[in-house]
Order: C-alpha cells, then structure tokens, then sequence
C-alpha cells in the first residue's frame, strides 16, 4: 500500500496487472462532493452532505496504518423521504464519482432462510459479479491496443484461407494424453521451388489483402466466424441463488457436453473485428487477477443501496403470521450489513467495509418499527425534503441531464425545436405542485407525467413538422391540461 493509499496493486507489474484504483477520486473534499452531486440533483443538502463525509471517511480510512484500518467501519446511512426525491440518484451518482462498484436493491425481494425466493446474501453475490465485469472492461480497455494486430491476422485468415503460416501437426491428441506412440503420417513429396513460389504469392496476396483492410476497402465484404454463445445465467452453482439460477446453470453445462456453445455465423469484416477483438480480450484477461482486484475493491468501495426498507418494518402487529416474516428478513440482512463472508463464484467476500445506504419513504411505519440491532448498523439517518414548485423549476432548467433538455434534444433528432418560455416553466413546475398536494406525492416524477401530457401530440405529429419550432407558453399548457384540471377525479387518474 503506497502512502496515499488510493491503489492496491496485485501480481506483476505485466500488461494484466495494472494499479486499480479502490477509491477514485481522493482528493476531492466533502464540500466538493457535494458541489459535483449538486450538477445532477437539486436540493437534499443535508442528505449530500452525508454521503460525502462517508465517502470521505473511505478515503481516510486507507490512509490509516493497518493495525486501525480494519476497526474502522462505514457508518451506513438511512434516507427517510417520499419517493421521487433523489434518494437513488444521489447514490447512484456517488459511486460512479468514486468510480465504486454499485448495487440496487429492494428490501421487498428477498425472503427469510427456510422459504423460496431471493437469499439475503444474494445481494453481495451480486455485487462482487458487477465489480467483477468492471474490472475486466477496465483491463480489456487497457488491453485493446496490444489486439489489434492478432485480430488483423485473424481477419486476413478468414479473407484468404490457408494464407497464414501453417502450424505444425502434433500428432493425435489422444495419443498426446495416453502416451501412445502415433505413427506420422507421410506428407506427399512436392516441389521445393513450386511450394516457395506459392508462398510468395500468398505473402503479396496477403499484404495486398492487409492494405485494403486497413484503408477500410473491405469493411462490407462477408465472412464466417465461429462464435461462442455466452452463458444465460451463473454457473457458480455452489454459491448459492434460487431455482432459476439452478436451471439455468444446468442448461449451460448441458449445453457446453452437447457442444452447443459454438456456432457458425455469417458477418461483415466490420462486424467480425468486434466479435474477434471480444474472443481475443478474453484470452488475454487473467480472470483470476480480475477477481482478485474486483474483490478487493468490492470489499473496499463497494456501495449497496437498500431502497423499501421501510416495507419490511414491522408496524405493530402487521406482518405477523404464518408466512413470510418481515421481521425474518431483518435478522437476515442484519448480518450481511455487520460485516460477515459470503461465498461467491470468485472467491468469499467480507462485507465489513462495504457502505449499506437504506432507504424508504416510511409514510405507514417509522424507522423504529425496524428491529433495533438492524437500526443501530445505520447510524447516519437523514431526512430528504418535498420538493415543491422552486425545486421542480430547477430540475427542468439546471441539471446535466434536465427534462427540458431531455425532450428538447428528443425531438430535435426529427427536425423539431422547441421553446419553453419563462412562464411555461413556471406553469409546470406549478401543476406538479399542486398535483402533489392533492394526491399521491411522487417527487419530481410528477414532472413527466405532466411534461408527456403537455407534448404528447407535438411527440406524435413530430415526423410531420420538420424545420418547425414550436413555442411553448403558459397557454399553451393549459390548453393542455385544461380538461383534465377541471376534473379532479379526472386529474387524480391522469396526472
């Protein structure tokens, strides 16, 4: 561990065993944490302000000298608010600024041991499985310079069979393994001039061959490649998961001894570079070493976010009875968010140092219907504010990723532009509001309700409007929803 103590390095210092970050970005503060969340989410300071000191303290943690390294845990987080008020999106946009493997899960599927359905552990099984093909894409990005020029000798093999160098026979496998003596087969005598002749040809046909395929002359030209179908589901057997796990590891086998796998497809040159460069990548990745450094990051960085918590609190005496106990599937969580090992198909993991963020609206329990030993793992809890009609005008204009922006570069790839005045704005962001008030509050998902409702005939005559722009006022929006705000019954069903 170097002294900033942001990389972990494993095995040599080859082409497959580069320095992988475990925490990206440590240098950034807490405040400017919160300043790059604030370019997605609007509001919710005090939930940004939470997330960032955790990340933080991640960062500080790997600092420390080891004999303390390990005594310092996450301090998890609780989110208590509505839904639609960026409870997700704020942990979702932290592990991609941390570049952390991320899982989402919701408390609801799973179930206690002794019943069918989803394990509690599958949740880690599958996080180690996503830091696990991110590593691998990040060694295979690293990698694909160094394939090119295996894939170009296999392209010009496909164009011009029996072109390449010939490989030398080693005989017959089975002979190979049992040690059996194998006669050689006695080649035909040729002529030594004429053989050489013909290879000559060949090499200038295949430098001929190999200008034309880096000019791009031959990108649309058909050839056939043997590909390998990739598995429908885990094979990791062994470490656990349900019934539909369990098949589909089984059809894979069966499918690998009737040598299903593989398989001849006909494809442009284009189109057999990128199957070729995937089937080379894979040879050159060691899956091991990928293992080694996903688990390491995984039990480092890694973020589990717990959305409906609050589902599977107990609430007086609700939930109680001969089924599924909801109360069951806390004891059940309850260990994996301690810290324990769980068996994955690359390896076990330790779950102590892996960030839980729980969340739920809690309109119906409190978070004290939550058994307290799984209340105590959460120590952080903040409380996510409504958004009311300031908010809702932000998120249209000022994001990354702003509605407005959204539809307005939708239909522009039909020719079409669209104005959104000042007043438009003001008018949706009031609707949404109000609409919020009178039924359900969904947060800011309220905002494409309406916005669907305001543009949904310009979205459907769009083809027929090319080079247009459209203007969108206040009265224009009322003109849209006019009908449907009159009647509320009619409103609280729409809107």
């Amino acid at each position: 561990m170097s002294d900033t103590n942001n990389v972990i390095v494993l095995g040599d210092n080859s082409a497959e065993s580069k320095t992988v970050p475990v925490v990206q970005e440590v240098d950034l503060t807490p405040k400017e944490i919160v300043k790059r969340l604030d370019t997605y989410i609007i509001g919710q300071h005090n939930a940004k302000k939470a997330v960032a000191v955790a990340l933080r303290n991640r960062t500080r943690r790997l600092k420390l000298d080891e004999d303390i390294r390990e005594e310092v845990t996450p301090k998890n987080i609780l989110m208590i608010g509505p839904t639609g008020v960026g409870k997700t999106e704020i942990a979702r946009r932290l592990a991609k600024l941390c570049n952390a493997p991320f899982l989402k899960v919701e408390a609801t599927k799973y179930t206690e041991i002794g019943y069918v359905g989803r394990d509690v552990e599958s949740m880690v099984r599958d996080l180690m499985a996503i830091g696990f093909n991110k590593v691998k894409r990040e060694m295979e990005d690293e990698l694909r310079e160094a394939s090119k020029e295996k894939v170009e000798e296999m392209l010009l093999d496909l164009l011009l069979p029996g072109s390449g160098e010939k490989k030398e026979n080693k005989g017959n496998i089975l002979g190979n393994i049992f040690g059996m003596q194998v006669p050689k087969t006695e080649e035909p005598k040729t002529d030594p001039e004429a053989e050489a002749a013909k290879a000559a040809e060949n090499k200038s046909t295949r430098e001929k061959f190999r200008t034309m395929l880096r000019d791009g002359k031959l990108e649309e030209r058909e050839v056939e490649v043997t590909v390998t179908s990739q598995p429908k589901g885990n094979v990791g057997i062994l470490a656990g998961g349900n019934m539909d796990d369990l098949e589909s590891a089984m059809q894979n086998i069966q499918d690998m001894m009737n040598g299903n796998r593989k398989k001849q497809r006909t494809v442009t040159v284009s189109q057999a570079r990128e199957i070729l460069t995937e089937q080379v990548l894979e040879t050159m990745v060691d899956a091991d070493k990928a293992a080694d450094i996903a688990k390491k990051q995984v039990e480092n960085s890694g973020i589990i976010f717990i959305d409906e918590i609050d589902k599977i609190a107990v609430h007086g005496e609700a939930g109680r009875g001969p089924g599924v106990s909801r109360e069951g599937v806390q004891r059940d969580i309850l260990p994996i968010v301690e810290g324990c090992h769980v068996n994955t198909k690359w390896g076990v993991v330790d779950t102590k140092h892996i960030l839980f963020i729980a969340a739920g609206a809690f309109s119906v329990s409190k978070p004290s219907d939550l058994i307290p030993e799984l209340q105590g793992r959460f120590p952080l809890r903040v409380e996510l504010d409504s958004l009311h009609k300031e908010e809702f005008r932000r998120i249209l204009t000022e994001p990354k990723n702003a509605l407005l922006k959204q539809y307005s570069a939708l239909l522009s790839t039909e020719g079409v532009t669209l104005d959104f005045k000042d007043e438009a704005i003001d008018r949706i962001s009031t609707l949404a509001e109000e609409v919020n008030a009178k039924s359900e509050n969904i947060g800011a998902r309220r905002l494409h309700t309406i916005m669907e409702k305001v543009l949904d005939e310009i979205s459907f005559e769009a083809d027929e409007h090319k080079g247009e722009v459209f203007s969108i006022d206040s009265a224009y929006v009322d003109s849209r929803l006019s009908d449907i705000a009159k009647n509320e019954d009619l409103s609280r069903y729409i809107l």
